[in-house]
């Protein structure tokens, strides 16, 4: 078997929810050793959550949806922190460990004597890496924040909606946690490039990532604008800043995505949809005039587009080389043929579900593919990891459970 990119690296997850979680489980699809740590009896606050995942016989099998997305191929352990015994377990483990990952609040984890400064006394290789959604310090730091809270006040809500005089216009959230996801990102890739730099170095280093810090970093072109030269950009619904046309247009059964990068894309739009007459219009012969002009545009189309159905549609705007794609609900994004071509649906067998469908990782490394385990149950591997990791006797690991430490 092929080895993979990070097998030599060993992780402990002290993350809750979301961002957290998903940095390991995104080292973890590289190969990484990830330890789960979570509280007896309860677990991760979203473990069992709703949306609960059913089996095949449409069972539910206790653990949530949200949980199983964001902790496949951990090993899941549970340890008391308000216990003394605990807390020095967690500090063994951190010993053995290259990276530790936590999103609890600030000093929180300092004070039960596992921040970094702790920590690295004993291990200076330690790659400590902090989740908030403040960061470790500002005038916001001490205070808790989940993902839709990001959004409106980190601007991405400020770009997503309908206008405003339109019907429904409003500020509007983006439906997945996609802060949390946008921060995990960043995380996996802040580790990887300490866990470099610790080649180089010999130390490892604290990091501290925010989730206001990726919503805003999020904003980019918008952002940018608006800083060099004050165009603050509104909502626009489906339709992008810069090009018209764009957006969703309805079919007579159903609704395409659709958005044209250049003057020839448009030229050969109009022919395909009945729109020639638009090609030589005044209004319509620059991508600027077309912004300008962008409602009267959309309805000079849409009235084109009303004659096709989806499918005629998408395979006339292909023979002309625009931009298009199907709007797609749920069932049909993974009856997709190039959904399922790129197999990003696995089965992975779960101890209470036979066939769990999970999500594949986007990432392809054909010398080090990544392989697929099923998310823990609570505490499922906590003897192995004491046995394993810590080299505890039964007798010891006994002790532990009768204090309470596990």
């Amino acid at each position: 078997m092929t080895k993979r990119v990070l097998s030599h690296i060993r992780v402990l997850d002290m993350g809750r929810v979301l961002a957290a979680p998903l940095t390991a489980q995104l080292l973890g699809d590289l190969g990484a050793e990830v330890i789960k740590v979570e509280r007896p009896g309860t677990g991760d606050e979203f473990r069992f959550s709703m949306p609960k995942v059913k089996d095949e016989t449409g069972e539910s099998i206790g653990e949530s949806a949200f949980f199983c997305s964001f902790n496949r191929g951990k090993k899941s352990i549970t340890v008391n922190l308000t216990h003394p015994d605990g807390l020095a377990l967690v500090r063994e483990m951190a010993d053995k460990c290259d990276v530790l990952i936590e999103n609890y609040k600030v000093g929180d984890l300092a004070r039960r004597g596992l921040g970094y400064e702790d920590l690295k006394k004993t291990n200076p290789r330690l790659v400590y890496c902090s989740i908030t959604g403040f960061g470790q310090s500002g005038p916001y730091s001490n205070r808790p924040a989940y993902d839709p809270i990001l959004q409106a006040m980190g601007g991405l809500m400020a770009v997503t909606g309908n206008p405003d005089d339109q019907p429904g216009g409003g500020p509007v959230k983006i439906g997945p946690s996609i802060i949390d996801i946008l921060t995990a990102q960043n995380g996996s890739s802040a580790i990887l490039a300490a866990l470099l730099q610790r080649e180089q170095t010999g130390h490892g280093q604290h990091i501290d990532l925010a989730l206001m810090d990726s919503c805003v970093a999020a904003l980019t072109q918008h952002a940018i604008g608006y800083l060099n030269g004050g165009d603050e950009p509104q909502r626009m619904g489906t339709d992008t800043i810069g090009n018209s046309p764009s957006g969703m247009y309805r079919c007579s059964d159903g609704a395409i995505m659709l958005v044209v990068g250049n003057e020839g894309q448009f030229a050969r739009l109009c022919e395909t949809v009945g729109c020639a007459h638009l090609i030589g219009d005044s209004r319509f012969t620059s991508k600027m005039a077309r912004v300008a002009n962008r409602d009267l545009l959309r309805r000079e189309l849409e009235e084109g587009f009303s004659k096709f159905t989806v499918k005629e549609a998408l395979a006339a705007l292909e023979k002309a080389v625009v931009v298009a794609g199907k709007f797609n609900e749920f069932p049909e994004v993974f009856e997709d043929p190039q959904v399922v071509h790129r197999k990003l649906v696995v089965d992975v067998p779960h101890p209470k579900n036979a066939k769990m469908r999970l999500i594949a990782s986007p990432i392809r490394l054909p010398d080090s593919p990544i392989t697929y385990a099923p998310p823990p149950l609570l505490g499922e591997h906590t003897e192995w990891v004491l046995k394993q990791w810590l080299g505890k006797s039964d007798v010891d690991i006994q002790k532990l459970r009768d204090a309470g430490a596990i």
